[in-house]
């Protein structure tokens, strides 16, 4: 009996030991609501869906202190849908992210798959419905990928460079390996953005480049956006230039199209309002152009809790308003009709 006791002590400081020399962080958001759609093509819909105002998911990260000032650190992040248990991003493992690299003095270096420096500054500073819940401005924008690629907010095979941030400026390169044989250009992505914050003021520069299959034709996208926070409330502004874009939840191309987007975010104790109004412009001569009109509201239970309610609606002059064109979505959903409303929960830990 003591010969056991002694064992499990022995197994357990082992254990504690190993614990204490890793500092792998697993975190996640889970996240739940109501939605109902109007206006699409095949009628009406209410849903349990997952991931409105942010997609669910679970991660793990990590660093390592390697000394003198290096460290190496990653990133696997899988999503998943809520109200079916289902894989998203197709069904990867880590669908979302995953990346690898090295932090230092020179800046920061990773490789994997990784967000488009599109999505990380219109999604990430500066929409005020941070592509999320009705208001989601990548309805209307586009978040740097092709009908190729899904129009999605990731690029594989990334190699991206991020300088140490100084005096608030901040600049990033991602040059994405299309890998394929015979033609090293064919899929290739190439992207950067410069930024600065300090204070009430953030500003973002963001440029992606996809090419096609055959290295053809590219995919476009320059966005330059600003954020002012005012105290009482925050503008939001961005002016978008997409040629051969596509929208990041419709996945409709966009041969040569503007948008632009102005908002606002108002806290109010654990309250914040939402407010923004997108207008996309086609300079083709189809005339595809659209409007968004989105409002919302978030109340904080705690700081990993908050409920959520949201609306949003497009109209789109393509063809007299045809419905399905540019459709109302949510962080995770494309949507299937010009109007969403949508009440739910979201939980970090």
């Amino acid at each position: 009996m003591k010969k056991s006791l002694i064992a499990l002590a022995v197994l357990a400081s082992f254990a504690g030991a190993a614990s204490a020399q890793s500092n792998v962080t697993v975190y996640g958001l889970i996240d739940g609501g109501v939605e109902r759609q109007t206006g699409g093509v095949a009628g009406s819909v209410t849903k349990v869906t997952s991931g409105v105002q942010n997609a669910s998911r679970i991660g793990f990260k990590s660093t390592e202190d390697l000394g003198g000032g290096m460290s190496a650190l990653f990133t696997l992040e899988n999503g998943f849908a809520l109200d079916t248990g289902a894989a998203l991003q197709g069904g990867a493992l880590f669908g979302r992210q995953a990346f690898v690299g090295l932090k230092g003095g020179f800046g920061t270096v990773t490789l994997g798959r990784q967000y488009t420096p599109i999505f990380t500054s219109l999604c990430g500073a500066i929409d005020p419905f941070a592509c999320g819940l009705a208001g989601n401005a990548a309805n209307l924008m586009s978040q740097g990928g092709t009908a190729a690629t899904g129009g999605g907010p990731r690029t594989n095979n990334a190699i991206k460079y991020a300088a140490p941030i100084m005096s608030g400026i901040l600049a990033e390169l991602t040059y994405g390996l299309g890998e394929t044989a015979g033609d090293n250009s064919a899929l290739r992505t190439i992207g950067g953005q410069l930024g600065y914050a300090a204070g009430p003021l953030v500003v973002r520069l963001a440029h992606n480049n996809v090419n096609n299959v055959t290295a053809t034709a590219s995919s476009k996208v320059t966005m330059l956006g600003a954020k002012y926070d005012f105290g009482m409330a925050a503008v939001h502004l961005a002016y978008a230039v997409n040629k051969g874009a596509t929208a990041g939840n419709t996945n409709v191309a966009q041969a040569d199209t503007r948008d632009a987007l102005i908002g606002v975010s108002v806290p109010f104790g654990a309250s914040t309002f939402l407010a923004s109004y997108i207008r996309k412009s086609d300079k083709t001569a189809a005339s595809n152009d659209a409007n968004q009109f989105a409002l919302g509201y978030t109340y904080a239970l705690s700081k990993r809790t908050n409920l959520y309610t949201s609306y949003a609606r497009i109209d789109n002059t393509v063809a007299n308003n045809v419905a399905g064109f540019y459709t109302a979505g949510n962080a995770t959903d494309a949507g299937s009709g010009d109007r969403s409303f949508n009440v739910g929960v979201r939980h970090t830990f």
